[in-house]
């Protein structure tokens, strides 16, 4: 009880740390698909948060102290504290229980939805009690307690991961990203999802094209002219929280555009939504038409949709109506969609 009597300023600071590196790690989680890194974040997130699940005894006797004191800013703490609290829950039945739906959302969009309000929430509860490093923070005894929180969180965290393949609970099936398999080689049991405000389209597979533009010459390509040429198999690896592994084939980019192209590729769906991509990738873009054989659903982006194997699945534009060479470079956008 002494050491919990001791926490204040120590605590708060080092609260804001973990938030902020569990907030920077999660973001860059969402936007690696590739399994070594990805796996590196997605462990320093998971520590970040176990080690914040450890700071709870010390924050709530902060937390009591402020509250007894009538302090300004009473509410926002309590919302952060309450915030904080669905956010680990959810994340922690997401690494634990599988993908799965409860009521209308998932565990993953609970954790990424409360964790963006809880960016908002502490940035207006920094406001109102600040929280700057000091250098006499910079303590042998700041360093040693900091080394014990960040032991006692790898700890836990390895025992977690181990616990999930003993006791054979989902958590041992996740790939390296935090996703679980569903509707590998059967497309059909895949879940369809969109970006944020996406619809599915209503579609004229008859009249579809897909306008092709490099420079200021464009011509127009229909979902028959792009099927069967090339097969992929790729993972299609969703934020949502799972992936499947599957077949793919339409035709490569670069079949569409000129040897040795250099910039940018801008894809645009019929909704608006695009990205673009390096023009050094489009060896191994597809413009898909099929998937295991069969074609595309409208659901999963028919009559053409873009697969970008080792990319997570918001790069992989559906409805895919324009493809364009650009001179810009491909990092020359907002790091997710914003629509």
């Amino acid at each position: 009880m002494r050491t919990f009597r001791n926490a204040g300023r120590g605590t708060n600071l080092a609260l804001f740390i973990l938030l902020v590196l569990a907030v920077s790690s999660g973001v860059t989680a969402f936007a690696l698909g590739t399994p070594g890194p990805a796996r590196i974040v997605a462990v320093t997130h998971g520590v970040a948060g176990l080690a914040i699940v450890a700071l709870i005894p010390w924050k709530s006797v902060v937390a009591r102290r402020g509250w007894r004191r009538r302090r300004a800013g009473r509410g926002a703490g309590l919302a952060l504290a309450v915030l904080v609290t669905v956010v680990l829950a959810s994340g922690l039945l997401h690494t634990q229980g599988g993908f799965r739906q409860l009521l209308v959302l998932t565990p993953m969009q609970l954790h990424v939805g409360g964790a963006v309000i809880v960016l908002a929430v502490l940035l207006a509860h920094l406001k109102v009690h600040p929280t700057r490093p000091r250098r006499t923070d910079a303590t042998r005894r700041a360093a040693l307690g900091g080394l014990t929180l960040a032991a006692t969180a790898g700890a836990a965290y390895i025992v977690l991961e181990r616990a999930g393949v003993w006791l054979r609970l989902p958590a041992g099936t996740r790939r390296q990203t935090g996703s679980y398999q569903l509707g590998s080689d059967a497309p059909a049991a895949m879940p369809i999802t969109q970006w944020f405000t996406d619809t599915v389209p209503q579609i004229d597979a008859s009249a579809w094209r897909v306008r092709v533009s490099v420079g200021g010459a464009s011509r127009e390509v229909s979902p028959d002219e792009l099927a069967g040429m090339d097969t992929v198999r790729a993972i299609l690896d969703c934020t949502n929280g799972w992936y499947a592994e599957q077949t793919w084939a339409g035709t490569r980019l670069d079949r569409l555009l000129p040897v040795g192209a250099r910039g940018s590729v801008l894809v645009t769906s019929v909704t608006g939504y695009r990205r673009r991509l390096p023009a050094s990738d489009t060896s191994t873009l597809l413009l898909a038409t099929h998937l295991g054989g069969a074609p595309l659903s409208a659901g999963h982006g028919a009559p053409v949709r873009l697969v970008a194997p080792g990319r997570r699945g918001f790069w992989w534009v559906k409805w895919v109506t324009a493809v364009e060479l650009t001179d810009q470079p491909w990092w020359r956008q907002a790091p997710f969609p914003l629509q």
